[in-house]
Parts: structure tokens; sequence; C-alpha cells
């Protein structure tokens, strides 16, 4: 069944217009992320900066969290997301789609987000709130990556983290005019166009 007929016009177009600015080009990794108050935050930051999908990598050692769809606030309707039990299954799964990987890491070695490109196809891992990424997060990545800092505290609380490193995506792909052509498949776009369409109405 059609159920954009039943949507008022100003809503359809709101979906469509969302659903053109979705970004399958760039994506992001949760590890064992603890607070669901804190996840949920991250994916509100996702969301709005029109990332279309998210993993979430728990390996046991925290449980999958319960994410609330009733609120209207709720990221969780709007955005896709993919669970696996280990890094080493959900990195499999970006390389095979020909993602760059940057954990979050602090380490000689680590790049500053700001020098690194994120126009490119490109998945950012985020660790859990007391140890950050596992080793095998850290190691497996093509590269680490920072956000720089010049306090004493060397550490943001991973919403925070995670708002500032989607933001500079989004202020990349907005100055590169990537948000002017759709990013995702007329497939994927008529599935979601569908799927957000028949759950607003039923």
């Amino acid at each position: 069944m059609d159920y954009k007929q039943f949507l008022t016009e100003e809503r359809l177009n709101k979906f469509i217009s969302v659903l053109n600015n979705r970004q399958e080009t760039f994506t992001v990794v949760f590890e064992n992320i603890i607070d669901p108050h804190n996840l949920s935050a991250c994916l509100r930051s996702c969301e709005s900066t029109g990332i279309y999908k998210i993993n979430l990598v728990y390996d046991g050692s925290q449980p999958f969290p319960k994410l609330s769809t009733s609120s209207s606030s709720s990221a969780t309707k709007w955005i896709e997301t993919t669970k696996y039990t280990s890094i080493g299954e959900c990195y499999k799964k970006l390389k095979d789609e020909n993602f760059k990987i940057y954990s979050t890491a602090l380490n000689k070695n680590s790049k500053s987000i700001y020098e690194v490109d994120f126009t490119e196809k490109v998945a950012v891992v985020l660790g859990n709130e007391h140890s950050g990424c596992s080793s095998d997060a850290i190691n497996l990545a093509d590269e680490n990556i920072i956000i720089p800092q010049i306090g004493m505290i060397q550490s943001l609380n991973i919403s925070v983290a995670c708002a500032i490193i989607v933001y500079e995506m989004f202020r990349q792909r907005l100055n590169k005019g990537m948000f002017d052509n759709r990013n995702i498949s007329e497939e994927e776009f008529n599935r979601l166009l569908n799927k957000w369409t028949e759950r607003q109405v039923l």
C-alpha cells in the first residue's frame, strides 16, 4: 500500500528533503557504549548531520542497549543501525564496502580530525566512556585520530566527541557541495521513504 497519500504535503516534502541529504559514505561505529543516554545523544548528532547508518559493536562485556523509538526526539527512528558482536566482524564488513576506518585513540601517531578528509568514504570508531576504543579497534583501524585539546583534562564525554567529529564531517561535505546531490541509491531512497511513511501513518 502507498501510504504517502495519507501524509500532508509538508511532511512528505520533509521526508524527501532529509533523505536527499543522507550521506551513505560516512558512518560511525560505537563500541561497547555503557550509558544509553550517551548513545542516544550521539545518534541525535549523527542524524542531524545526515548520517545514514551507524554501527553498534557489543562483544558481551556490555549488553546491547535498549533505545527508545517512541520519543519524537529519538534518532533511532530515522537512522539505520547494524549490530555486531565483535570489532573484527564490523571492520570486515566496512572494509568489504571500501570504508577507510579511523579509530579515536590518543597516541603519538594519531592525526588531528582537522587533518582528515571526511569527504572520502570514512568510518569513525568511538569507544566506551571508561576505556575508549579496544586495542583491536585501534590496531585494526587504518589510522587513529584525535580531537585536539589544550586543557589539563585530555578527554571529552563521548557524546561531545561524537558531535565534534560528525560536525567536522558535515562542514567539509557542505563546503564541497556534497549535499547538493543525493548520496544514497534510488532503491534505498524509496525503501526508506516507504518505511518512514508507513511508520508515520500506522
